[in-house]
């Protein structure tokens, strides 16, 4: 599976985008932090942290007996290349049907 398919899997899920929303805004946090503003377990929590993590979309630090989650942008922005390529493709297929409609 490439990076973007990892990505694309992980943000498929509405609590795992949430989830990385909180740990964009909040920087480096614990899942029992987050546990306490999200409606689901910590345990659910930490399984979906875990999925982003191997998205590369968190990365985790040991501090202590807990981990802190911050955001990693790199596969987010591997994605953000891809995406504006396809929309880019799309402008340029819908462009040529307008040009083709307009003859």
């Amino acid at each position: 599976m490439s990076q973007v398919d990892d990505v694309l899997a992980a943000l498929a899920d509405p609590m795992r985008r949430r989830i990385l929303d909180l740990v964009a805004a909040k920087g480096a946090v614990t899942a029992s932090a987050l546990a306490t503003e999200l409606p689901v377990s910590r345990q659910a929590i930490v399984k979906h942290l875990a999925v982003l993590e191997r998205a590369e979309l968190v990365a985790s630090e040991r501090a202590g007996r807990e981990n802190n989650f911050s955001v990693r942008s790199g596969a987010l922005d591997a994605t953000a290349t891809w995406m504006a390529g396809l929309a880019s493709q799309w402008d340029a297929r819908l462009a040529a049907i307008k040009k083709i409609a307009e003859s």
